[in-house]
């Protein structure tokens, strides 16, 4: 079973209409990095196989930040179109970053498990839970999901998107790089 067909049902009914709200809007960028924002964004994080992530540790990467949660339909619907991009900017200075925002830790640890079993190595990213006790995010949670923020190489938050990844966010991708 692909982890991208997964179907609603077999999450939580509350979670998943609650998701399916906040995944109801429009895609496109909501803004470019503003004044008053960190100069290097923060964000820190265990994966589920148990090692830590920061976001520092990536200078000289583009990085996408993907925000999302296993309730949220668009947001697995988006995920071949993601890992197939993430295979397609291999051997380049790019990393994928998932922030998973369900609210019960099993679900995205059964997701994640899911993922190694049906994922091949190269289309998987790392992925960390928003609820972890050592989660910190200095650019601030999405109100909607799927939302994801672009960093440039030097740490600088670029641009913000809300609802699906639009296509010209891995031309802007490709700028960077």
């Amino acid at each position: 079973m692909s982890v991208e067909s997964i179907p609603a049902h077999m999450f939580n009914r509350r979670r998943f209409a609650l998701m399916t709200l906040l995944c109801a809007g429009a895609p496109g960028p909501l803004w470019a990095a503003t004044p008053g924002q960190p100069a290097i964004p923060e964000l820190e994080g265990t994966a589920a196989d148990g090692q830590r992530l920061r976001l520092a540790d990536l200078k000289g990467q583009v990085v996408l930040v993907l925000y999302w949660a296993t309730g949220c339909a668009v947001c697995r619907d988006k995920m071949r179109e993601l890992r197939a991009n993430l295979k397609g900017w291999a051997g380049q200075p790019f990393t994928l970053i998932g922030v998973n925002m369900d609210t019960q830790r099993q679900d995205w640890l059964d997701y994640e498990r899911l993922v190694a079993q049906s994922v091949p190595a190269p289309q998987r990213f790392v992925s960390v839970w928003a609820g972890g006790s050592g989660f910190r995010d200095s650019m601030g949670l999405p109100a909607q999901l799927p939302s994801a923020h672009l960093i440039d190489k030097s740490g600088q938050l670029v641009e913000q998107y809300r609802g699906r990844v639009p296509a010209q966010a891995w031309n802007r991708i490709a700028d960077l790089i």
